[in-house]
């Protein structure tokens, strides 16, 4: 389903990177044929001792003249800026442009990577109303797609339009740059600059405890003294706006330094009565608490963010092995934002059922999904289906998310052939029942497979006799094993699926194997 959104016209995008003041610390050589150049895709200017300085662009790198750099050059330089911290890093007052020094055995700096920093106004538009709603909201996505710039967008319209208390714990100084004066790009948000990238968990204790924010502003939470003072804030009532070390939802729930920050796993044992229900392993994940933060985004590009709205049930899906697809937002060439929602699968029933069925896939092939629990799946349904070795006879290509992400050569070639992919998140005989049950619009109806039973169970009782079932599917008798438990009775199936039912006696009996 996509819709657009009503809101406004997006703001355009302004991009604020005081290139005049990182040149002028530069020496006069290296300087010079850095004009002559589009300063709009520059990304870093590299001073090695010995060698040809270097600009590099989005494009590419070029030389700055073919003379190599001498110690006078970096010296030059380094006298220009503010002092190196234990991280070798530097800055420019005022600025976000950051200088990383290499240095020899001897501690002496013969190599300086300046990276040019830029503050993009306008970002934010496309999910302003979720930092709007004073829920904390964690930023996910690959290196330089743009995490720390919303950050830092985010904090300024938090403090200037919404007029909130905003602190930014900038460990790295990358948030409002270097020097005691932070970036304009920050807005009335106040800064704490950390000493050390060890002590980062502390200081974002000490932002709640001495300057009573509304809003605290964290940089990359990356180890588990950090994932804890997270929660700590965030059970305070302060909401917390970060980005942690982790690009999808999935892995960061894999991680087990950060699951704690979506609320932790663990493992949990299930009585056989619950298993049944649930039609999963005795032993299943589940969700430890609730999550530090409320929303996630994933930043999948500048323009496109998936957008999981309430963490806690995207978790507990995810767990479940029903992952909900998310939100996703998009900004279009017009400053526009379309909005792709997940419709709900419809479920055909009647004519269009029957037609469903007969354009489902007459034969899948597994990739990275057990063979064998296909099979398991394809006879316990009873659906007309089968499962075959080789991609050219395949009508569908089952697979694993982790694969799809991986591109192998196989998935590639499927979709060269223009063979439809379907993904599963974990490979369980639950989930591939479940992407069966919706491909073949298979029915459930779990209400008449308990009457049916209780009346049989009713007959059983009065008359001292078996009585046989109508054919269900196996979720449905796993249902009647149950209830036939709960009444004393034995149970067992029997048959070969489609028409595989069960049968109640009056004494117990042993039961067999689905």
């Amino acid at each position: 389903m996509v819709a657009t959104d009503p809101r406004p016209e997006e703001p355009a995008q302004v991009r604020i990177d005081d290139l005049g003041l990182l040149f002028a610390v530069l020496p006069e050589r290296v300087r010079h044929p850095l004009k002559s150049e589009d300063p709009s895709t520059l990304l870093e200017i590299i001073l090695d001792l010995g060698r040809a300085p270097e600009a590099r662009y989005t494009c590419g790198a070029r030389p700055l003249g073919s003379d190599p750099v001498s110690h006078d050059e970096i010296a030059h330089t380094i006298s220009r800026i503010g002092s190196f911290g234990s991280d070798n890093r530097a800055g420019i007052e005022g600025t976000l442009h950051r200088i990383a020094a290499l240095r020899n055995r001897r501690g002496e700096v013969v190599g300086l990577t300046c990276r040019v920093g830029r503050a993009v106004t306008g970002t934010i538009h496309i999910v302003r109303d979720l930092f709007a709603r004073g829920e904390s909201v964690l930023l996910l996505g690959k290196p330089g797609v743009g995490k720390t710039t919303l950050l830092r967008e985010a904090a300024r319209v938090l403090a200037d339009d919404l007029g909130k208390r905003v602190v930014i714990v900038d460990t790295s100084n990358e948030i409002a740059g270097d020097g005691d004066i932070p970036h304009p790009g920050i807005g009335k948000a106040r800064r704490l600059q950390v000493p050390s990238s060890e002590l980062q968990h502390s200081v974002m204790i000490e932002a709640v405890e001495n300057h009573m924010p509304e809003v605290v502003v964290v940089d990359e939470i990356g180890t588990h003294a950090e994932a804890l003072a997270a929660r700590t804030i965030a059970e305070r009532g302060v909401q917390l706006i970060a980005t942690a070390h982790g690009t999808t939802l999935e892995n960061l729930l894999a991680n087990p330094t950060l699951a704690d920050l979506l609320g932790g796993v663990e493992a949990v044992t299930l009585g056989d009565e619950e298993a049944r229900r649930r039609r999963t392993q005795k032993t299943v994940l589940e969700r430890r608490s609730s999550p530090t933060f409320d929303v996630l985004i994933e930043i999948q590009s500048h323009r496109r963010f998936a957008v999981c709205d309430n963490v806690a049930e995207a978790v507990d899906a995810l767990l479940a092995g029903r992952p909900e697809p998310p939100e996703i937002r998009e900004r279009r060439d017009d400053g526009s934002v379309e909005i792709h929602t997940a419709a709900p699968p419809a479920r055909p029933s009647g004519r269009a059922a029957d037609q469903s069925r007969s354009e489902a896939p007459r034969k899948i092939f597994p990739y990275g999904v057990s063979y064998s629990r296909l099979e398991r799946a394809i006879r316990a349904l009873g659906v007309a289906t089968a499962v075959t070795p080789h991609l050219k006879d395949a009508d569908l290509v089952l697979t694993l998310r982790s694969q799809l992400r991986k591109s192998p050569p196989k998935l590639l070639e499927a979709q060269r052939r223009g063979l439809p992919v379907m993904a599963i998140s974990s490979n369980t005989q639950a989930q591939i029942e479940e992407l069966l049950s919706r491909l073949f619009a298979v029915e459930h109806s779990y209400e008449a497979a308990r009457s049916e039973a209780e009346h049989a169970a009713e007959t059983v009782l009065a008359e001292n006799r078996p009585v046989v079932l109508p054919p269900r599917p196996a979720p449905e008798r796993r249902l009647q094993h149950i209830l036939a438990a709960e009444r004393g009775l034995g149970s067992e199936s029997r048959g070969r699926e489609p028409f595989r039912s069960v049968t109640l006696y009056p004494a117990v009996a042993p039961e067999r194997p689905e």
